[in-house]
């Protein structure tokens, strides 16, 4: 593993040591509602402080919805929902020109829709037809909104995080490639341990229902977010980064024969992105003031698992992305 300073310089310290404190009453604020989901919950936090979006998915009932409610709670800042329907228009998202009578003289007037928020859940998002899915795409990629030729920007921090289900596919319209790619990581909310029902049904069957309050602003988020891209990382550890995400697709020279065999298409340019801005912001939980080539590892799953396609042979025989890309990490691995 690439060695990185474990210490920032004496200047940055002090911001450093005030991000590990934010975040830590943060999680634990979001821990007082949530029951275990550790890694779901610095997945998400991660992706937030990146400056990116979340796609989670699981099956119904393991607390997806709520996640995101705590942490809108846990947050001084505007929450939106978004049930996503078959028969949800784009304009029940973005808003849409209304025609105002003032008394004088009658005009259009612009009614934002609920997208014009700082944290929006889009629940169930594969639920909606891909015309209305697709009026997320400029909101997630520039921050803004365009209705009628006239562009209206959106408050940052700006963080969509969609929800969807893998199991029940009837009704149901896949994301498109370029909508998952707007998503810095998608994460697998597994099923709860049986300590962790316990605790779930002690905390939701009792009348002390857990609240979290607001413990973070949107102003220190976007102070954030900026000390997280000024993160440095030294040139071998972005050659890994580089290389791992060419070793995803099949035409690159030397790729392991799992990529050949069960990927049609690797994962693209904001896939390295991601992994670089969710790698720096780890690097940040545990203190450190450089990126590792283990915290490339640690978060490529999440950063590419999405932006893979999968070959006929490998939807064939069920071969899940995470699988190929653990192949390219021990392959990467090998060669060094």
């Amino acid at each position: 593993m690439t060695k990185a300073t474990t210490l920032p310089p004496d200047d940055i310290k002090p911001k450093v040591d005030a991000f590990i404190t934010d975040v830590t009453a943060f999680r634990n604020e979001i821990g007082k509602v949530i029951v275990g989901q550790a890694d779901i919950i610095d997945g998400v936090i991660m992706a937030l402080l990146g400056g990116g979006h979340v796609l989670l998915e699981g099956v119904p009932g393991l607390g997806k919805t709520l996640l995101v409610r705590t942490l809108a709670s846990a947050m001084d800042a505007s929450f939106s929902r978004i049930q996503f329907t078959p028969d949800l228009m784009p304009a029940d998202i973005v808003g849409t020109q209304v025609l105002v009578d003032d008394g004088n003289a009658r005009r259009f007037e612009f009614q934002r829709g609920p997208l014009f928020a700082n944290i929006v859940l889009a629940d169930e998002i594969n639920r909606a037809t891909p015309k209305t899915q697709s009026a997320l795409l400029e909101a997630m990629s520039e921050g803004s909104v365009t209705v009628a030729k006239t562009t209206h920007r959106l408050e940052r921090p700006f963080f969509v995080l969609a929800t969807q289900n893998p199991l029940e596919m009837e009704g149901t319209y896949p994301l498109p490639e370029a909508q998952l790619d707007r998503f810095l990581v998608k994460l697998i909310v597994d099923f709860p341990s049986r300590s962790d029902l316990n605790s779930i049904v002690e905390r939701t069957t009792s009348d002390q229902a857990a609240v979290a309050r607001p413990v973070l602003s949107k102003t220190r988020v976007g102070e954030m977010q900026e000390l997280v891209r000024k993160v440095p990382m030294a040139k071998n550890v972005q050659d890994y980064a580089v290389g791992l995400l060419e070793s995803t697709h099949p035409s690159s020279p030397g790729v392991p024969a799992m990529v050949k065999k069960y990927i049609r298409y690797g994962a693209s340019p904001r896939g390295l992105q991601a992994m670089v801005l969710a790698a720096k912001t780890r690097a940040l939980l545990q203190g450190r003031y450089a990126v590792a080539t283990d915290d490339i590892r640690h978060v490529s799953a999440a950063a590419l698992r999405h932006r893979m396609l999968l070959s006929f042979e490998g939807q064939a025989e069920g071969i899940a992305p995470d699988a190929v890309i653990a192949a390219v990490i021990a392959h990467l691995g090998d060669a060094k």
